[in-house]
C-alpha cells in the first residue's frame, strides 16, 4: 500500500505548521493502515499531536507510513489488541530499534506506549517500553509532551527519571521486581531509588466532552464512518468487567455542549454515524439523542450503534435503527442464570431479555445478537441448561427473529473483582455443550475460541518474565502450540503455563500490577469479591437444604 491512502481521508481538524525546533514524533499503530485509522483513540492521540506546533508527527502502520523523520525522538505507539505485540517488535526492528529498552542508548528514540492493553497490565509488555502512559489520554499526553520539552537535552537516564514523576507516566526500568523463586509468584515491586513513586496512578479525564472521530475516510475497516463516544466507562460494574472496573467513573458526553455539535460536524463530510460507549443507551439524555437524528433531514444516514443495555432497548430504539439501515441489535446477557447473574453482578431478568427481543422485532429489526459467556466463576452444568432455555423462551417469544448467540470463554482481568481467578477448565466442553444444544434450535452458535481465550488470561495476568516467552513466540507464531512450546523451552525459568493461566490466585499475593493503581483501590475490589462469593455460598447452602 502506498503513502496515497492518506490522500482519501477528509479531516475534521486544522494541523498546526510545526515550528523550526519541533520534535520529530513518529506515532504507530501496530496493525494494517483500515485497522488502526478505525481506531478513535488512535485518531485522537494523532490529531491532539498534530494541532501541536512543537511536534512534528508522523505516523507508522504495518503496511503505509507518512515520510518519517531521520532522527525522531519519540516513537510512540497505541495497543488496542494483545498479539500486535508481535508487530510491535517488527516495527522496531524495521527502524533499527533493539525491542528491548535496556539494549537502548542515547541515539535512540524514546519508546512510549498507550492504550486499553496496557492500561490494563503493562506488564507482560514493560521490557519493550521505555515510557508506558496510564490512563486516558486527554490530559495525560499534553503533561507527557510538556515534561519531555523540560529534559529533552538531557541524557535518557535524567528523561526518565523526570518523566517518571508525572502522574500516570509508568517508567517499567525504573521499578525492581522480585519473585518468591524463579518460577515462583511476585515477592515485590519497589521503585530502584526514592524519588520515585511507589504507586502510579492511571489518569482519569473528567470532562464531559468526549472523543469524536478526527478523520473520515474510506479506507478504514468501518467504511467512511464517523464515530462519537456517547459514554466512557459502565455503571452497571460487571464483576469481570475491564471495560467498566479499568475506566471508572461513567461520564456523559453533553449532549447540547458536545454530541449534538460533534455529530453535526462529521454528517457534513458522511453519511455514516458510529456511537461508541461500553453502555450507549444509558446515557441520560439518550431519548433526546435519537430524537434528534430521527430528523427527516438525516433519513440517508446510516446509524451503528456499540452494545446497548438490554432493559434500554425500546421499540423507539429500534425503529430508528431500522430506520437508519441497521438490521441488528447487540445485547450482553452473560448467561440465562440467575444465579450467575447475581454473582456478576449482572442487574437483568429473563422478562427483561424476551422484552428486548419483541420490541427489536416490534422496531422493524430482523436479528439479535446476544453475547454470553461460559467457566463464569461459580457456574455448574445447570447454569448453561439455564441459557439453553432461555435462548428457546426467547426464540419461541419473537418467531421469525434471527437469533445469535455469540460465547466466549471467562478471562480473569486485572483491576476487576475477579482478577484472582482461573480460566475454568470445563470451559472448552461447556462452549461445544451449548453449540450441540443450541444448533438444532435453528440459533446461530458463535463461539470466540478457547484458545485464544487461554492466550488473552496469559496475557491479563502476566508479568515481567513473559517478555522472554514473548520474543520466543514471535518466532513460532502465535497460536497456543507456540505458547506452550515456548514455555516448555523456559522451564524452570519463569512460572508455567496452569499458574498465569488456571489457578486462583491468593488475595494476600503481590498481583504483577500491584504498584499500578487503578480507579479503585484493592480494598473495594476485595469486598465486591466478598460478596460474589458470599452470594455463591449462599446458593450452594439452599441446594444442599433442599437435596436433604
Amino acid at each position: 500500500m502506498t503513502s496515497s491512502v492518506f490522500d482519501s481521508e477528509r479531516l475534521l481538524f486544522t494541523p498546526a505548521t510545526p515550528n523550526t525546533d519541533a520534535i520529530p514524533l513518529i506515532f504507530a499503530f501496530p496493525n494494517e493502515y483500515s485497522v488502526g485509522i478505525t481506531s478513535l483513540g488512535y485518531q485522537v492521540v494523532w490529531a491532539t499531536l498534530a494541532m501541536r506546533d512543537d511536534v512534528q508527527v508522523s505516523r507508522l502502520f504495518t503496511d503505509t507510513h507518512e515520510q518519517l523523520p531521520r532522527e525522531p525522538e519519540i516513537l510512540g505507539f497505541s495497543m488496542s489488541w494483545e498479539l500486535d505485540y508481535v508487530n510491535i517488535l517488527n516495527l522496531l526492528e524495521s527502524l533499527s530499534i533493539p525491542i528491548r529498552a535496556d539494549f537502548r542508548n542515547e541515539r535512540h528514540p524514546l519508546i512510549f506506549g498507550g492504550g486499553p492493553v496496557l492500561t490494563a497490565n503493562p506488564e507482560p509488555f514493560a521490557e519493550f517500553f521505555d515510557v508506558i502512559l496510564l490512563g486516558d489520554g486527554e490530559n495525560l499526553l499534553g503533561d507527557f509532551i510538556e515534561a519531555y520539552k523540560e529534559v529533552r537535552s538531557a541524557s535518557r537516564e535524567f528523561q526518565l527519571k523526570r518523566l517518571a514523576q508525572v502522574p500516570g507516566i509508568y517508567v517499567p526500568s525504573l521499578y525492581a521486581v522480585e519473585y518468591l523463586a524463579k518460577d515462583g509468584a511476585v515477592k515485590s515491586i519497589n521503585p530502584i531509588s526514592a524519588e520515585i513513586p511507589a504507586v502510579v496512578q492511571k489518569q482519569t479525564y473528567r470532562g464531559n466532552t468526549l472523543s469524536a472521530s478526527t478523520v473520515v475516510t474510506e479506507k478504514a475497516a468501518w467504511e467512511n464512518i464517523y464515530m462519537v463516544e456517547v459514554v466512557r466507562s459502565c455503571p452497571e460494574m460487571c464483576r469481570f468487567c475491564l471495560a467498566s472496573y479499568l475506566t471508572l467513573p461513567f461520564r456523559t458526553a453533553s449532549l447540547e455542549g458536545s454530541l449534538i455539535p460533534a455529530i453535526e460536524r462529521g454528517l457534513k463530510v458522511t453519511n455514516r454515524l458510529g456511537l461508541l460507549g461500553a453502555s450507549v443507551t444509558q446515557h441520560p439524555e439518550f431519548t433526546e439523542l435519537l430524537d434528534y437524528i430521527s430528523q427527516p433531514k438525516y433519513d440517508d444516514v446510516r446509524l451503528s450503534i456499540a452494545s446497548v443495555r438490554t432493559n434500554t432497548v425500546t421499540v423507539q430504539l429500534a425503529k430508528t435503527l431500522a430506520q437508519r439501515d441497521t438490521r441488528s441489535l447487540t445485547i450482553a446477557v452473560e448467561s440465562g442464570s440467575e444465579k450467575l447473574r447475581q454473582i456478576i453482578n449482572k442487574k437483568l431478568h429473563n422478562d427483561e431479555i424476551i422484552q428486548a427481543a419483541v420490541n427489536a422485532k416490534a422496531g422493524g429489526l430482523t436479528n439479535l445478537k446476544l453475547y454470553g459467556m461460559a467457566g463464569i466463576p461459580g457456574e455448574e452444568p445447570e447454569d448453561l441448561d439455564a441459557t439453553v432455555a432461555m435462548m428457546r423462551g426467547i426464540k419461541k417469544s419473537v418467531p421469525g427473529l434471527r437469533l445469535t448467540f455469540g460465547c466466549s470463554t471467562f478471562v480473569p482481568k486485572a483491576h476487576t473483582p475477579f482478577q484472582w481467578f482461573g480460566v475454568n477448565r470445563q470451559a472448552e466442553k461447556r462452549l461445544q455443550m451449548l453449540q450441540k444444544q443450541l444448533k438444532p434450535q435453528g440459533i446461530e452458535f458463535r463461539p470466540e475460541s478457547y484458545n485464544w481465550s487461554i492466550i488473552q488470561a496469559l496475557l491479563s495476568r502476566g508479568d515481567r518474565r513473559l517478555s522472554q516467552l514473548l520474543e520466543l513466540t514471535r518466532d513460532f507464531g502465535d497460536s497456543l502450540g507456540s505458547y506452550k512450546r515456548a514455555f516448555k523451552q523456559l522451564k524452570g525459568q519463569i512460572p508455567d503455563l496452569d499458574f498465569y493461566v488456571h489457578a486462583e490466585w491468593s488475595t494476600e499475593q503481590v498481583l504483577p500490577w500491584s504498584h499500578l493503581q487503578g480507579p479503585l483501590p484493592q480494598s473495594t475490589l476485595l469486598k465486591h469479591l466478598a460478596e460474589a462469593k458470599s452470594y455463591f455460598h449462599s446458593c450452594q447452602k439452599q441446594l444442599q437444604a433442599l437435596n436433604l
